[in-house]
């Protein structure tokens, strides 16, 4: 899972231009207000808020818009916005798997803008069911610039916590699981005195697919695309980016 592995550290890495856009705050406090509404007001009670939570957090937006999207939720001060969740599934240049992952008020809205995103950058939209089942749901921890001397520790403890996938790769190290092994899977970093720079859940490809490095190019942009529309949560690619390609995507 080293292309994932990379892949998620560079989304991380380009996460912060769009906080300083403000877009990412605004993905993350319709995350909370969707799962405070859901399972109530209590991470202690509700695990997809506290995941929430902690990915706010991680991303250091404020505890004033945290506090203020969690009690939108639980229906307190809500401006009557009501968000519901879609999932689109589609393929980018050269046939890789795209399955992007909606939050709503207008289902035939985002259709259309994630229609029309994929139709510009190369790609084609999908039926259902048509790429989901190339992903499966895991536990993932990454941490960045991670000493390669305490790479082999973390691994084997990884593993001890229920682990099924352990990669390092150029000092970001992943870590992969089952979504109930989470918290045990982070406790096993951070118990050998390492940082996660995330720890979520997420949909991480079956197998990797190689990608040609101008197809690359094109698939990385139309992602980008999809990401900067505000309903877009999450969007995952079972694309195995070349290096040069994501070295270009990365200093863009």
């Amino acid at each position: 899972m080293s292309g994932h592995s990379k892949w998620s550290t560079i989304k991380h890495k380009k996460g912060a231009l769009d906080a300083k856009r403000g877009a990412l705050f605004t993905k993350l406090a319709r995350e909370l207000t969707v799962a405070a509404k859901e399972g109530g007001g209590d991470p202690a009670m509700n695990p997809r808020l506290r995941l929430a939570i902690d990915k706010a957090r991680q991303n250091n937006m404020p505890m004033d818009n945290i506090d203020r999207a969690v009690r939108k939720g639980s229906g307190e001060g809500s401006d009557g916005a009501h968000y519901e969740e879609a999932t689109y599934e589609g393929y980018g240049p050269g046939g890789v798997a795209l399955l992007v992952q909606a939050l709503t008020d207008n289902r035939n809205r985002t259709a259309s803008d994630v229609r029309t995103i994929f139709s510009r950058g190369g790609g084609n939209l999908g039926e259902s069911g048509s790429v989901a089942w190339q992903f499966d749901l895991k536990a993932i921890v990454i941490v960045e610039d991670a000493p390669e001397e305490v790479a082999e520790e973390v691994e084997l403890a990884a593993i001890d916590a229920g682990a099924d996938d352990v990669s390092f790769d150029a000092g970001s190290l992943q870590v992969a699981g089952e979504p109930s092994a989470l918290d045990q899977l982070a406790k096993a970093v951070t118990d050998r005195g390492l940082t996660p720079t995330s720890a979520s859940l997420a949909m991480a490809p079956r197998m990797l697919v190689s990608v040609e490095a101008s197809q690359a190019v094109q698939t990385l942009r139309l992602i980008d695309k999809l990401e900067d529309l505000d309903d877009i949560q999450n969007v995952y690619t079972n694309a195995d980016f070349p290096d040069e390609a994501l070295a270009a995507y990365g200093a863009s």
